[in-house]
Order: C-alpha cells, then structure tokens, then sequence
C-alpha cells in the first residue's frame, strides 16, 4: 500500500507531501492546483517517460519519492532484495525514488539501490492503479475490451465449475 508521496520541483508543485489511507483515494482540487502533477508523479515514480519539461523552472531536478508497505516474504519485496535492494521495518517498507534532471537525465532507486527504469515498471503492476477521468475510452477498443473480461473472469477461476474452468483457460489462451 502506498502510505506517502513526496514531489519536489515537478510542474506547479515546489515541494508536497501527500499521506494516503488505505483503498481508494480519489486527487481533486481547483484549474492548476497540481492534481496532473500528482498523477505525472506517480507515473514517473513508477516507471512512467521522464519528460524535463516538467522540471519545474528555476529547479535542477524533479524527484518523487514514496514509502508503501509491502509483504515482507511477497513478490515485490523479493525482486527488490534480487536488485540489491533493503527493506525497512521488518522488510515490510520498501522506499521507491525517481528523479528527473533539467537536462533529461533519469534515475530510478527501490530499496536505497539505484534499480533500471523497468523494476519500477514491473513493481507498479503489484503496487498501484492510477486511473484517469478519460480511462474508460479505453473500452471502446476491441482488445482492451477482450482483456478487461478475461481479468475479470479470471479472478473468478477457483469458483467456476470445472467446465467454466476449461472455457476460461481456452479463452484466455486464444486471446494471447
């Protein structure tokens, strides 16, 4: 679970820290309050196009940097530990950063060890899901639709009788 965000020099935004709660959290705010900002920060912190464009001017970098709370035995934690990466708190804090500098250079770091762009890609798949007021227009393409009803199916797999079971494995096999 994401517990805390810091920006710093991004967009509008010279320096914010946002706590979160668990479940969903919505960002609203007034035209120019930052919310883009927030949502371009977790992107980039999860592996999102570092654009310096961004940096916000007058700044030598934009950096995001968060503290979530993992299973300490669970997936993340372990391929931040294969990356050379530490855990705080009992293995259960991982702190993920990413900067940007004026001039384009990127940096990415989980666990206090400088990680390739694509952990943070692959973490954020098992960490968050950032959605947009535009997300559904998604669902007017044909493949996106086919995915979204074969996740759906999917978590549903153990409940199926075994003939459902076999129809989704085929359906989900047929999609790939």
């Amino acid at each position: 679970m994401l517990e805390e965000v810091r920006i710093t020099g991004l967009g509008v935004i010279e320096d914010a820290v946002l706590e979160f709660s668990s479940g969903f959290t919505v960002v609203t705010g007034e035209t120019g309050a930052g919310k883009t900002m927030v949502v371009t920060g977790l992107g980039l912190m999860f592996g999102g196009r570092a654009d310096p464009a961004r940096v916000r001017p007058g700044a030598d970098r934009a950096t995001v940097e968060g503290r979530l709370q993992i299973e300490a035995d669970g997936p993340v934690a372990q391929q931040v530990r294969d990356a050379g990466g530490e855990l705080d708190d009992d293995g259960r804090t991982l702190i993920v950063s990413r900067s940007v500098s004026a001039e384009g250079r990127s940096r990415a770091y989980a666990g206090g060890r400088g990680v390739p762009v694509s952990l943070l890609i692959g973490l954020a798949d098992d960490l968050v899901a950032v959605h947009g007021q535009a997300d559904q227009q998604q669902l007017l393409r044909a493949a996106r639709q086919r995915q979204a009803r074969i996740e759906f199916a999917g978590r549903f797999r153990d409940f199926a009788s075994k003939p459902s079971q076999n129809r989704i494995k085929a359906l989900t096999r047929a999609a790939a």
